[in-house]
């Protein structure tokens, strides 16, 4: 199997959403996303319009905004407040973190209400449903799964980035076995150099969130090879 430097790219979400993220890191984001040419760039809400503006209105790389971000426990009306902000800015996805608690709670008529009130406020934009497996046992991340195919969500995605850990092998191996082709599955948290993300690859991951420092680390790994593509 082969993968060029420029299809690696495009599997990548680029993202600054840590609280310490400023004016410059956020340019440096947007000068790397553009520079490789990554599929999605993603910060936190305070920072979309300028991500936007920097970005430019003829820009291919699509801009994405978190919901609810990092942990999840917003109202529902408060996440679907700020979904329709988001978007109203120019955001193309929605990254949305899942309601921890009430999940691991087993309240689960409410976790789906709280996904389907932004999959709907999306209205056909495609939304990421982030369970934050650090978390949760296998049975939760099953079911949470599930119920993010029940309302309607493109992809399922492993982690914030703020948790201790987020994509792990075990979890995405897991996550594929139990969804098969029914719903795309987003690895973040923990992608910090290209045989991890290759390695999740071959499990069936198609969208990477990686944080700047290690996207251009990955990038540039790829980008400086002869042939500009790894086998593996």
């Amino acid at each position: 199997m082969k993968l060029t430097g420029s299809e690696i790219a495009q599997l990548i979400d680029l993202s600054a959403v840590k609280a310490e993220n400023d004016d410059k890191y956020i340019e440096s984001l947007v000068r790397s996303a553009k520079k490789y040419n990554v599929v999605a760039v993603f910060s936190l809400p305070s920072y979309i319009q300028y991500v936007h503006d920097l970005l430019g209105d003829d820009s291919n790389i699509l801009l994405g905004g978190p919901v609810g971000f990092p942990s999840g426990g917003s109202t529902s009306d408060t996440k679907i407040r700020e979904a329709t902000e988001l978007i109203n800015i120019g955001c193309q996805e929605l990254d949305m973190v899942i309601n921890i608690g009430k999940l691991i709670s087993g309240r689960y008529d409410e976790v789906l209400d709280d996904i389907c009130g932004v999959v709907d406020t999306a209205d056909g934009l495609p939304v990421k449903v982030i369970l934050e497996c650090h978390y949760l046992n296998d049975d939760q991340i099953r079911k949470a799964c599930d119920l993010c195919i029940k309302a309607g969500a493109a992809w399922v995605k492993t982690g914030t980035g703020w948790a201790p850990t987020g994509a792990t092998f075990h979890n995405v191996e897991l996550i594929k076995f139990h969804v098969g082709d029914e719903i795309g599955i987003k690895a973040a948290g923990g992608i910090r150099d290209l045989e991890t993300l290759l390695g999740m690859y071959r499990f069936g991951v198609r969208r990477f969130g990686v944080g700047l420092v290690s996207g251009k680390k990955i990038l540039e790994s790829v980008f400086s090879l002869p042939k500009k593509e790894v086998e593996f």
